[in-house]
């Protein structure tokens, strides 16, 4: 089967080759800043009556660019054309996203009107879709413009694929993390359909804050908790960083120290997760996980940060595409599931469980087993239910489900069709 799989490099450059980067990642900048201030204008006369064109599509802003790229910047050859159009193209998918929320047709919060971009501030990246873009047996990589950069690690795994022709670069993305430059290759590759250990195997998975995440055979997967670890020292720094004097060569020093150790905190709870569920696919034929609405949760501001440490999201995420490389199975209860308040003995759900009580206790049955425990045997039991029901469809959102699962779910709460209990 052919799918889209990404190769991430951390890359060695010289500070020949990282003036390059940066200066790349600044016309990136430059284009996209340029662009908006465009589109403010067009959208200025417009107000007042004028017959004018606003630019709001890609190949708008792309003539526009080439019109004026002359006078804006003069210095436009010294760059890749791929940085400026990588601009061109944030912008425009910016534009998008906020028309698109403004009228409804976007989910989750309302965006804002896409704002200037200024230096050392949010992701710094640039992306290249044509021109040079090779990896060579030396361990270095090539690209447009800025040529061979070295890498800190070996690229074999992605040339032998190459060689082979099982995969094709389509893209490569240059960003800065923590002070460190690192290269992602988006690729289309050939995957031969793989076997789980266990094929016939089914397992729940019970993500929270205390663990991981909590498995219905009982196995309890400790959560690293990156970020409370670090909470010290990064206040340490920001109270560092808010003495110095803004600009200064000590501030620079204490902004670069401060940026390196969010990373590490990214690494460690990135690392954590992709060990888990890669373990999960490879191992089990059927892997039930729980949806949760967390943009509600966040909102609790006595939770928020435990739950964002623990990346509730990406533990689906990567399973939803794992699962398909690995040829297992990810079923995915609906949020109104009664996981924690379902009784995995005899099926009686509970009114109310406080999150405060770690507990489970039957009022019918008298089992008596941790929460966490007894939600990862619900969906388990969930998930070989959906799995031994028949041929699966493909639900609104993309990905495997069982429409049983989306009707029977209200009704064995209690609730009201359509609202959680």
């Amino acid at each position: 089967m052919k799918t889209l799989q990404a190769f991430r490099f951390a890359l060695d450059p010289s500070p020949r080759v990282e003036r390059a980067l940066a200066s790349h990642v600044g016309a990136r900048r430059f284009a996209f800043n340029g662009g908006l201030a465009l589109v403010k204008a067009r959208l200025d006369a417009h107000a007042r009556g004028e017959a004018v064109a606003v630019p709001w599509t890609l190949p708008a802003l792309r003539r526009e660019w080439n019109r004026a790229k002359e006078a804006l910047a003069p210095w436009w050859r010294e760059h890749s054309k791929e940085a400026y159009a990588s601009g061109l193209a944030g912008l425009a998918d910016a534009l998008r996203n906020w028309s698109a929320s403004r009228q409804g047709h976007r989910a989750g919060r309302r965006m804002g009107f896409p704002r200037f971009r200024k230096k050392g501030r949010g992701r710094e990246s640039v992306g290249f879709t044509t021109g040079a873009i090779r990896v060579d047996d030396q361990s270095p990589v090539v690209l447009p413009r800025i040529g061979r950069v070295r890498t800190h690690e070996p690229t074999m795994k992605l040339l032998a694929r190459l060689r082979a022709g099982t995969a094709r670069i389509l893209r490569a993305t240059v960003s800065r993390e923590g002070g460190r430059w690192y290269v992602s290759f988006t690729c289309e590759v050939e995957r031969e359909p793989g076997t789980p250990r266990r094929p016939e195997a089914v397992v729940g998975v019970d993500a929270g804050v205390r663990h991981l995440a909590v498995l219905s055979t009982g196995e309890r997967v400790p959560n690293p908790r990156p970020l409370r670890k670090a909470l010290r020292k990064l206040a340490r720094l920001n109270r560092k960083l808010a003495r110095r004097q803004r600009g200064s060569r000590h501030w620079r020093a204490t902004r670069r120290r401060l940026a390196r150790l969010h990373a590490r905190v990214a690494h460690i709870r990135r690392d954590a997760m992709h060990q888990l569920t890669t373990r999960l696919a490879r191992t089990y034929g059927t892997v039930g996980v729980e949806q949760l609405r967390l943009a509600g949760l966040l909102r609790n501001r006595r939770l928020s940060r435990a739950l964002a440490d623990a990346a509730l999201a990406e533990l689906r995420r990567q399973l939803a595409y794992k699962t398909a490389w690995y040829g297992s199975r990810l079923i995915e209860a609906d949020p109104c599931y009664p996981s924690s308040k379902r009784c995995s003995g005899c099926g009686a759900v509970k009114d109310t469980l406080p999150l405060g009580e770690r507990t489970f206790r039957c009022d019918a049955c008298g089992l008596v087993l941790d929460r966490d425990a007894n939600a990862g045997r619900n969906l388990a039991a969930l998930a070989a239910a959906v799995a031994g029901s028949g041929p699966e469809t493909e639900n609104a959102r993309g990905r495997d489900a069982s429409p049983a699962v989306r009707r029977a779910i209200p009704e064995e709460a209690g609730s009201r069709r359509g609202a959680c209990p």
